[in-house]
């Protein structure tokens, strides 16, 4: 479903993060997936259910939806950060959820993402049947310090530019100027960022940068408070009949946002992220 690389998480990184998730003083749990039963790749998932090249809306958004759910049910959380197949979630950094066990961490967060893949599906692709379970896998990992932490999700938006642009790149010169796979390879083996921005605006009239930034961002979710308005039907005094009227309430829910993460900016606007409790 997508562009990355799985990386699957071996029985010794397990043991280590369970671990140290005992000891240590924050958590962070990644999961990708998009890959069908029996060891079968998320490129052919991806393929046996029609996604779009080089990115599909609806498998993003259905993600998207997914992560929402997960942070939905597991309050803890209070970031998350996907691209492409894979979304990552920082937990409170003192959460004591689950006493700390990476074990509980990465399968509630697995198995939750995984349900509402399936759930939500046929709300993204009306017209495409799910033609088998999907499935993710998924790690907790450890950051010493804050720092560590901004580090590892400016890597994952990096990674999501860098893969976005060569992708972008790629399937113009298979879908538009009629290239096989391997010889839109080829042409781009070598090339710097510059030469395939190049590429797409003298060879397609496409400026990279007004391409949208969910696609060269991702998308960060995080709490906000979000002013609602719902239609109830009430009987009012003296009234002999129900009427419609307009509540306003306010909610706090997971926002998706598409933005710089690498930079300062995003943390000084929400410290909360960061915070100890």
């Amino acid at each position: 479903m997508g562009v990355f690389p799985v990386q699957r998480m071996r029985l010794r990184e397990a043991a280590r993060a369970i671990a140290a998730a005992a000891l240590g003083p924050g958590a962070r749990a990644r999961l990708s997936g998009g890959r069908a039963p029996m060891a079968k790749s998320k490129f052919d998932f991806a393929e046996q259910h029609g996604f779009s090249k080089p990115n599909d809306d609806r498998a993003l958004h259905l993600m998207t939806k997914c992560a929402q759910t997960v942070m939905q049910e597991l309050e803890d959380i209070v970031m998350a950060y996907g691209q492409s197949d894979e979304y990552s979630f920082v937990f409170k950094k003192k959460s004591n959820w689950f006493k700390r066990r990476a074990s509980k961490f990465m399968t509630h967060v697995v198995s939750q993402f995984a349900s509402s893949y399936v759930f939500y599906w046929k709300d993204y692709f009306k017209d495409q049947p799910l033609l088998y379970p999907p499935g993710f896998d998924g790690r907790v990992v450890l950051y010493p310090s804050n720092q560590n932490l901004k580090d590892y999700l400016s890597w994952r938006q990096a990674d999501c530019h860098v893969n976005n642009l060569y992708n972008t790149v790629f399937w113009m010169l298979v879908q538009r100027s009629g290239l096989t796979p391997v010889q839109a390879q080829d042409r781009l083996k070598g090339t710097l960022a510059g030469d395939k921005n190049e590429i797409l605006f003298s060879e397609f009239n496409i400026n990279y940068n007004n391409e949208p930034l969910m696609y060269r961002k991702g998308t960060v979710l995080i709490w906000q408070k979000v002013n609602e308005v719902t239609t109830k039907r009430i009987k009012l005094p003296k009234e002999s009949e129900e009427k419609e009227v307009e509540v306003a309430r306010t909610r706090t829910k997971a926002v998706p946002l598409h933005c710089d993460i690498i930079g300062d900016q995003f943390w000084e606007e929400y410290p909360e992220i960061l915070a100890d409790s």
